[in-house]
């Protein structure tokens, strides 16, 4: 754990060691999960002059019913780690660390893409598709934390420097900690801490296999924007939840309208977010969202708005962005 904290918060507070690549889905995979040459060249092309401290993979489905959509990464069968440390050898061989985001997409999914009903909290109809879900049972809310667990095992043995549980997006952990999604009347929902109970099972569960030296993230939707939803009082309360926990540093993004901000074009607008965030917690934290220039990011640092920048979309269009940023700011 250390190891990578040292890496990510050496020197001063400068884009140079404090630049993150955050996850971002490339439907790239194999038809199972596995994975592809492309995969790998899309990282190598990515990661190349080890302009990033850290390389967040994307999501990959935890159980087969946890499959978002089709060649999405999977972490869910122990035939797959050799590729997936062929994939933590691309990042590393460029100089950057890496971690592997885990995931279950929860009702986010369709029965196209995973051949059953989907899973939620509640039979609650999901925005994104309209579709109703099949509620969980606490038998099958036990089977995906242990899917969570072996997951994070695979991804320790694939040589990854850390891993991240996916709470954001409105996926299955961020349906479970909002109000809007998780109707439950048992110990899963309710109050705050109800709806926080799976999230803190699967985090005691992935360090009892990985340890307490091996960084554990976790990617928060910090807000709904919307009536009745997640509040940043919640969030607040959340963060604090997941540093007794054990959480090694909290990556701030929204929830059910997914990564945007409503009404906010600024660069880096979850910031108001991860500000809060800092306030109540001692780990670092990481801000993403509509971040283009380098100057911006740095701003952004320089108010301690965040501890650790990521610069999605832009890398995405421009795979030299991140170098010319640093050249730029020197």
């Amino acid at each position: 754990m250390a190891h990578l904290l040292d890496t990510l918060q050496a020197g001063p507070l400068t884009l140079h060691n404090r630049l993150i690549m955050p996850p971002m889905a490339t439907a790239k995979s194999e038809a199972d999960g596995g994975v592809s040459k492309a995969v790998l060249d899309y990282y190598q092309e990515k990661s190349k002059g080890g302009c990033f401290s850290l390389i967040i993979v994307e999501h990959s489905f935890v159980s087969p019913e946890g499959k978002a959509s089709k060649n999405q990464l999977c972490v869910a069968n122990d035939h797959l780690v050799e590729g997936l440390r062929s994939l933590a050898q691309v990042i590393h061989s460029n100089g950057s660390k890496a971690v592997m985001q885990i995931n279950h997409a929860g009702s986010a999914t369709t029965q196209e893409v995973i051949g059953e009903i989907p899973v939620a909290p509640s039979p609650v109809p999901h925005p994104w598709n309209g579709n109703t879900p099949k509620e969980l049972s606490k038998q099958e809310i036990t089977d995906i934390v242990q899917a969570f667990q072996d997951a994070a095992r695979r991804v320790k043995e694939a040589g990854f420097d850390g891993v991240e549980i996916h709470s954001a997006h409105g996926y299955l952990l961020n349906q479970f900690f909002s109000p809007l999604s998780n109707k439950r009347t048992d110990e899963y929902g309710g109050t705050i801490h109800n709806r926080l109970r799976f999230h803190l099972q699967i985090i005691a569960a992935v360090k009892a296999v990985v340890g307490n030296n091996f960084p554990l993230l976790l990617r928060l939707g910090s807000c709904d924007y919307k009536e009745g939803g997640i509040t940043i009082e919640d969030s607040q309360i959340a963060a604090k939840e997941f540093e007794k926990a054990g959480i090694t540093i909290l990556d701030i993004s929204g929830s059910f309208l997914g990564y945007k901000s409503p009404g906010s074009s600024e660069q880096g607008y979850f910031s108001p977010l991860t500000e809060a965030i800092k306030k109540v917690v001692s780990i670092p934290v990481i801000l993403t969202g509509g971040i283009t220039e380098p100057q911006a990011a740095e701003k952004l640092l320089v108010a301690e708005k965040a501890d650790l920048i990521g610069v999605g979309r832009a890398v995405l269009q421009d795979s030299q962005w991140a170098k010319q940023a640093i050249e730029t700011l020197r």
